[in-house]
């Protein structure tokens, strides 16, 4: 299965092309500034010029999104803008232009977050974002037929408890092994239109 794995060298990023490639998967790594292809998906002509070069894919995978973190009082309306670009946007662009090179019966996976449900004190952008995309994973689903899409919506990953678990009192963690296999359950298994909150 040809997929292209966008944000593959973070930490989600990393996890997710380790899972895929043990399970026979040619995986194209894209980031910003390393991997196999370099695109800023916030830019939607990187984004065409990305399709332009891998051609038709079997699945699209997105383990990359940036958003501001600020006190509400703080925020701007430039902050806000920033996170639906950099995160909403940027991977609605990955579908709404993945739909001519991806396979009849191909998927797309997106990445939320927790803070869809369990919003955090600066972090209403955040929740802005992955809400939004939660809405868009649902109503793509009912268009985009036979192609399926869902997304994955993690709690604060257990390896990073130590750079971000202050942030997230008393909610738990997620390991990226269970992540993973969430990642693996969307691009090979059957369902669309999921949201699958870890």
């Amino acid at each position: 299965m040809k997929t292209l794995l966008i944000g593959a060298t973070g930490t989600l990023g990393t996890a997710v092309h380790k899972e895929l490639s043990a399970r026979g998967h040619d995986v194209i790594a894209v980031g910003r500034s390393a991997g196999d292809l370099r695109c800023d998906i916030s830019d939607p002509a990187q984004t065409a010029e990305l399709y332009r070069r891998v051609g038709r894919v079997d699945a699209v995978v997105s383990a990359a999104g940036d958003v501001p973190y600020k006190p509400l009082p703080e925020m701007t309306p430039e902050d806000y803008r920033a996170a639906f670009t950099g995160k909403v946007l940027a991977q609605i662009e990955l579908v709404r232009q993945g739909l001519a090179h991806i396979a009849e019966r191909g998927s797309f996976t997106l990445v939320t977050g927790i803070l869809a449900r369990e919003p955090i004190p600066t972090g209403s952008a955040a929740s802005m974002a992955n809400g939004a995309l939660e809405a868009f994973v649902r109503a793509a689903a009912i268009e985009i037929a036979p192609r399926r899409i869902n997304a994955v919506s993690p709690n604060v990953f257990t390896e990073s408890l130590a750079d971000y678990g202050s942030y997230f009192p008393g909610m738990g963690s997620v390991g990226l092994d269970e992540v993973t296999q969430a990642y693996v359950r969307s691009v090979e298994g059957g369902q669309t239109g999921q949201v699958y909150a870890l």
